[in-house]
């Protein structure tokens, strides 16, 4: 009895073991490759459970199907067609599309991918960068270099079972020398159109006030011809208004040539007159009797 038993158990464990082997659930985030002695069975692409005969005739590996990112911790150089070295930041989404591929190529080591990729990648930067100048790769072309760095790798990533999905510049960086360099020369650049517009604005400023002192020099000049105009004018009609007063009224211009005579003689309160009273001078301010 107890033998019938302890072979019951064992009998059960043994099923359970073949059972549990031959049974495997496939992650919707994962492709399963079945390998019979070695070799490539059937690549499972759909997620749920699958059948497979029990280790060691079949074995299953699992590879991972989302989109995984390769990001490089240091800057590598490059060079531009003006013979430039720049250091570039760059990272790679990519995703497994063919298992099969990929096991063949790297017998499914993620890293011997990465390291391949990498390659590509490298390849396709510099190609893109030495028929690009400067000013095209910071600013002007910038997603044109990503664009056919893409298209560069994408035939050879098929080929080993990837699709590259995107790539990035995240930082382009000239050599502190350069920069230095570059930023003496923007430096001097700057200070020369700046000494450039202030001589302009000089040459605008001494244009433009010798304008206005010729415009005000002509001004002054009008006026005063208008006003001499205007009191030569006003003196002639005033003496024509005192030559018909006189013509008709002698001794009244008599009177008035004798006030302005008056009126200039005691102008200066210093000065000192000894005349007759009787003197004709005084004649109008003689009482008749």
């Amino acid at each position: 009895m107890p033998n019938r038993l302890l072979g019951l158990i064992l009998g059960l464990i043994v099923s359970f073991y073949l059972i549990s082997s031959c049974i495997f659930v496939v992650d919707q985030r994962k492709f399963a490759v079945v390998f019979a002695f070695g070799q490539i069975v059937r690549v499972i692409e759909q997620p749920g459970l699958q059948f497979k005969l029990p280790a060691p005739f079949q074995n299953v590996i699992f590879f991972d199907r989302r989109i995984m990112t390769i990001d490089n911790p240091d800057a590598e150089r490059f060079i531009t067609a003006e013979k430039k070295n720049l250091l570039v930041d760059s990272y790679v989404k990519w995703r497994i599309i063919d298992p099969l591929k990929f096991f063949v190529s790297f017998r499914g080591d993620e890293r011997l991918a990465t390291d391949r990729m990498n390659q590509l990648i490298r390849s396709a930067l510099n190609e893109e960068f030495t028929k690009r100048t400067i000013r095209e790769i910071i600013s002007e072309q910038r997603d044109q270099v990503m664009q056919g760095i893409q298209k560069k790798v994408e035939d050879d990533a098929k080929a080993i079972g990837v699709e590259i999905v995107d790539v990035r510049l995240k930082r382009i960086d000239l050599l502190a020398e350069i920069s230095d360099s570059v930023y003496r020369r923007m430096e001097a650049e700057r200070k020369r159109v700046a000494n450039e517009l202030r001589s302009t604005g000089a040459a605008e400023s001494d244009k433009i006030r010798a304008s206005a002192e010729r415009q005000r020099d002509v001004i002054l000049a009008d006026a005063y011809r208008d006003a001499q105009r205007i009191k030569g004018a006003g003196d002639a009609r005033a003496t024509a208004l005192y030559a018909e007063a006189f013509n008709r009224d002698p001794q009244f211009a008599q009177f008035y040539r004798s006030l302005e005579a008056y009126r200039n003689t005691f102008k200066d309160k210093k000065d000192l007159m000894v005349i007759e009273p009787s003197n004709d001078f005084f004649r109008f301010m003689q009482k008749k009797n």
